[in-house]
């Protein structure tokens, strides 16, 4: 399906734009204003069951996929659909563009795929928000986005994604949120605008995205805001039961070692203390469920590792399911609960009275994609995503 090689993009890449990768904080500072409270939250009835959806990886062929995984997310009466990062390739063109494009007989430029400069006009990002956050919209589904690594890839970086999506990452959940916690911890403080790691509230589960999207993730800064939410949560009247807490790539030591937080000296010693903060907190009495994608498989069971002995093994998944190029599965995948490669889908999380969450993934098949989706983008793509799209 590709007609460019990555030679000649990344050539292009390098002669398209000179980029300042040190730009500044992307928000004017500003004081929290009107106290934050009661933070808006998402409605899902007192006592009730009720469902949310989760997947990352949606770059190559997630035009594709991710408007059957917004479909799936309407019947399954979802109350959100969080994204775990990587939204188009990046370094290349991503499949399904390159059909759309043809189809409509036009040419793709390497500069408008990466946007200028200035870091405007990215074809690319702009796709991803009227190809995929569109199709959650009008379904009328929050949508919540994370950033993975491809968002970093240079001339992208955390600030140009920052900047970019600041409507997604400035949601009202999200914004009152941040402003709510500020008042709490520093009344005096002033609030720098949203960030790539986050937290929302939904019932009794507190949901965080921590970005591990560069080597050197997690920084100081983040490690001690996460453990300042960790605090509230375990407060002896906090409303709290549940923490789940989702990244691009997988905490160190798990079944995905190879392609994970492992993969750099400072990653995986920041990652542990992530991982034993929260079981900490699980030891303490709350419940704990761990998601990431990066790997473009579905796994379950992600912490049966050599690493941690069984009493120290938090629930965990990798679900890397919404379009990306297919991954084979590790050498010790036998040790998860369960596994699947070479399928697309998402995780239908269902949240009891108790704040315990029952994880089940959604599978989908070639019949799944809307039809307006493969006249889109031609039957012979919708054929080659499911058959060809991956990695051997």
């Amino acid at each position: 399906m590709r007609s460019f090689g990555k030679g000649p993009v990344l050539l292009l890449l390098a002669g398209a734009l000179a980029i300042n990768l040190a730009c500044s904080c992307l928000c004017s500072t500003k004081k929290s204003g009107v106290a934050i409270t009661n933070p808006k939250r998402i409605d899902v009835g007192n006592g009730k069951t009720w469902n949310f959806v989760v997947s990352g990886d949606s770059r190559n062929c997630g035009d594709v996929v991710m408007p059957a995984i917004a479909q799936g997310a309407a019947d399954d009466h979802a109350a959100f659909y969080w994204h775990l990062g990587d939204l188009r390739a990046g370094y290349d063109f991503d499949e399904d563009l390159l059909a759309a494009a043809a189809k409509d007989g036009r040419k793709l430029r390497i500069s408008d795929y990466i946007g200028k400069a200035d870091g405007t006009d990215i074809g690319a990002w702009d796709d991803f928000k009227q190809s995929q956050i569109a199709v959650f919209q009008n379904q009328k589904i929050p949508f919540f986005l994370g950033i993975g690594n491809h968002e970093t890839i240079w001339p992208q970086s955390r600030n140009r994604f920052t900047k970019y999506f600041a409507s997604q990452l400035d949601v009202q959940e999200l914004r009152d949120q941040r402003l709510f916690d500020l008042q709490k911890h520093d009344s005096g403080a002033q609030d720098s605008g949203p960030k790539t790691y986050y937290h929302w509230v939904v019932g009794t589960v507190d949901f965080i995205y921590l970005d591990n999207s560069s080597p050197e993730q997690f920084e100081a800064a983040q490690v001690k805001w996460f453990e300042d939410v960790l605090k509230d949560d375990r407060e002896k009247l906090s409303p709290i039961t549940t923490v789940i807490v989702g990244m691009h790539a997988a905490l160190p030591f798990s079944l995905s070692q190879g392609h994970s937080m492992n993969e750099s000296p400072d990653g995986e010693k920041s990652g542990e203390q992530i991982y034993r903060d929260l079981l900490d907190l699980q030891k303490g009495g709350k419940k704990v469920y761990v998601l990431a994608s990066h790997s473009h498989f579905y796994m379950k069971g992600i912490f049966n590792t050599a690493h941690w002995p069984a009493d120290q093994r938090l629930p965990g998944w990798i679900v890397g399911t919404a379009g990306a190029v297919r991954y084979r599965l590790p050498a010790d995948a036998s040790l998860a609960d369960e596994k699947k490669t070479d399928v697309y889908g998402y995780l239908l999380g269902t949240v009891g009275p108790d704040g315990s969450v029952d994880f089940k993934f959604h599978e989908f098949k070639e019949s799944d994609i809307p039809p307006a989706v493969t006249e889109r983008y031609t039957k012979k793509t919708v054929d080659w995503c499911f058959a060809e799209n991956k990695r051997m």
